[in-house]
């Protein structure tokens, strides 16, 4: 209820109610809306403003965006260049290394095998992100899978290369006399004149002269697996088995320089030089077997000799000359 003011009258000499005015009503009114309308707007300008101007958090909150957009940005720029990297090792391990070891090349759907079954990225679901996040992850798995699968290949290949290294140690692949030593390659392998019989017949292996007492060193790794003049012929003898299906022999020795049951290195000496059993003169026969076959020895001095000095070999060999045993 509003206050009613009064006014004295000297006139009358009392109070009198004072009537307002309907000029300063109505501008009483005016104000009122004019000010309402003003805090409105002002109120309005607050609001609109504050969606531009953000809050200390909400700053904080987009620069972190920012970030981990920079960081999402740099990881896939990383598993550009490790899926490039990794490309390349499984092309050299398919082309060269795998190929060079003889193993069947990893097929490129076992490299490139997704993860089956469950939904393995469901807990990654429901985010404002999700399909980056996802996306991510499994790029990220399909590198890790390809890394062990690429991991388990090396491994294989280290194996084979090792294996390939005692293969090739093992093989008979130099002369069992030095070319210092070496007087001439009396005879090769094949039909001979028999010195004794002067008949014709099968010369099994090669007969490298040399002085009496000349070092003779092991063809290849291996084990010695006889040292003794129990073999008919052979006089005194080592042979050594060098696995993989292969042995040498070494025959009309003077004296061992090793025994039964000792493992030797290529180069190792093993005996020396001289005529006994069925010879006749100071030379070294020697053979090669291959699982239980002789072969030809000529095929195996790609460990000591220069292709000149191959070709005069071979050209020697070739003579169908008397043998020496």
């Amino acid at each position: 209820m509003s206050k009613v003011k009064y006014y004295y009258d000297p006139d009358t000499l009392s109070y009198r109610k004072i009537e307002p005015k309907k000029s300063k009503r109505y501008r009483n009114i005016f104000l009122f809306l004019l000010g309402s309308a003003l805090f409105g707007f002002l109120g309005l300008i607050i609001l609109l403003n504050t969606r531009w101007v953000n809050t200390p958090k909400e700053l904080s909150l987009e620069r972190e965006v920012r970030n981990y957009e920079l960081q999402y940005d740099i990881l896939n720029r990383k598993m550009d260049q490790l899926e490039q990297v990794l490309a390349n090792i499984e092309e050299r391990d398919n082309n060269i290394y795998r190929l060079y070891f003889e193993a069947n090349p990893i097929p490129e759907e076992q490299r490139r095998a997704g993860f089956g079954g469950v939904n393995r990225y469901k807990d990654l679901e429901g985010f404002n992100n999700s399909e980056i996040i996802i996306d991510a992850t499994q790029r990220l798995d399909i590198i890790q899978k390809q890394m062990v699968i690429q991991s388990k290949s090396l491994d294989e290949i280290a194996k084979l290369a090792e294996e390939k290294e005692k293969l090739l140690a093992s093989i008979p692949a130099i002369q069992p006399v030095s070319n210092e030593d070496l007087t001439r390659m009396a005879s090769g392998y094949g039909w001979r004149s028999d010195p004794f019989t002067k008949a014709r017949k099968m010369h099994w292996g090669m007969d490298f002269t040399a002085p009496r007492g000349s070092p003779i060193y092991a063809t290849g790794d291996g084990k010695v697996v006889r040292a003794d003049n129990r073999s008919s012929g052979y006089g005194k003898h080592v042979r050594i088995d060098h696995g993989y299906g292969y042995i040498s022999l070494y025959g009309h020795m003077s004296k061992y320089n090793v025994t039964v049951g000792q493992k030797v290195k290529r180069g190792d000496l093993i005996g020396f030089v001289g005529s006994t059993g069925r010879s006749q003169a100071p030379h070294v026969h020697y053979e090669v077997f291959k699982d239980g076959e002789r072969i030809n020895p000529i095929n195996f001095y790609y460990g000591s000799l220069s292709a000149e000095e191959f070709d005069n070999m071979l050209r020697l060999a070739n003579q169908e000359n008397q043998s020496l045993d």
